[in-house]
């Protein structure tokens, strides 16, 4: 009887240190990783969301259509991460280094508009949402203003921090843009590209074939499609 109750004691034991393994994995797991934070402004009121002890914050993706500018719409203080005018973002926790945000800027009725970006004095174009060309330098670009967009341009532009600087820092390659030329009641139609010739299919999104040297090419004009193609193209400038 001794000798059973030891065994049942030793696997008692053994069974309870297993169950404990795990729970220590789990609380590890991630390690090194920065933590990512969704915090939205409903109803265009200032709320704040818990970050632990960081006093620092990094914008990687804004969902809102409203602006999200750090010092503005959003920002760290001694009650955590705010937002506010109905920013509502994706943040990774406790980097420092150069912000990046997210914005998206529209050109409505195909008149100018600017988009403020704080103090930062450079832009990507990451996506481009409407059907006009967005050109950097045509029908997008950066000024005294802020960010501006012309004759119906739509897209979500990355935006870098402002002067100064130094510490080595350089901005990644910008990413190609990504735009969409339809043949509309099947007749030719030229898309303007601002001149590049780094042009690659990327897409079909018609019914009718998007066939090169046939139904879609690049000229001097741009891009042309034909025949009821409809496609989205990689430009790179």
């Amino acid at each position: 009887m001794t000798r059973t109750i030891k065994f049942l004691l030793i696997a008692i034991f053994v069974f309870a240190t297993a169950l404990a393994i795990p729970t220590f994995a789990h609380a590890q797991q991630g390690y090194g990783q920065a933590p990512r934070v969704t915090c939205s402004s409903n109803n265009g009121k200032r709320n704040w969301c818990d970050i632990g002890g960081a006093r620092n914050a990094q914008l990687t993706r804004q969902i809102s259509g409203s602006p999200c500018i750090e010092g503005q719409t959003w920002g760290v203080d001694g009650r955590g991460l705010w937002v506010d005018n109905g920013c509502r973002a994706e943040f990774v926790i406790g980097r420092g280094g150069q912000p990046t945000q997210t914005i998206n800027c529209s050109s409505n009725n195909g008149k100018r508009n600017w988009c403020n970006i704080g103090g930062a004095r450079d832009a990507q174009l990451i996506r481009q949402i409407s059907g006009s060309p967005c050109v950097r330098g045509s029908t997008w670009g950066i000024d005294g203003r802020g960010l501006w967009v012309d004759n119906g341009c739509r897209a979500d532009f990355a935006v870098g921090g402002g002067g100064g600087g130094g510490g080595g820092y350089r901005p990644p390659p910008p990413p190609p843009q990504i735009i969409t030329c339809s043949s509309n009641n099947g007749k030719r139609n030229w898309c303007d590209v601002g001149g590049s010739r780094d042009i690659r299919f990327n897409r079909q999104i018609s019914g009718s074939a998007c066939i090169e040297g046939q139904t879609w090419g690049i000229d001097n004009r741009g891009i042309w499609v034909d025949r009821g193609c409809r496609a989205e193209f990689r430009v790179r400038y």
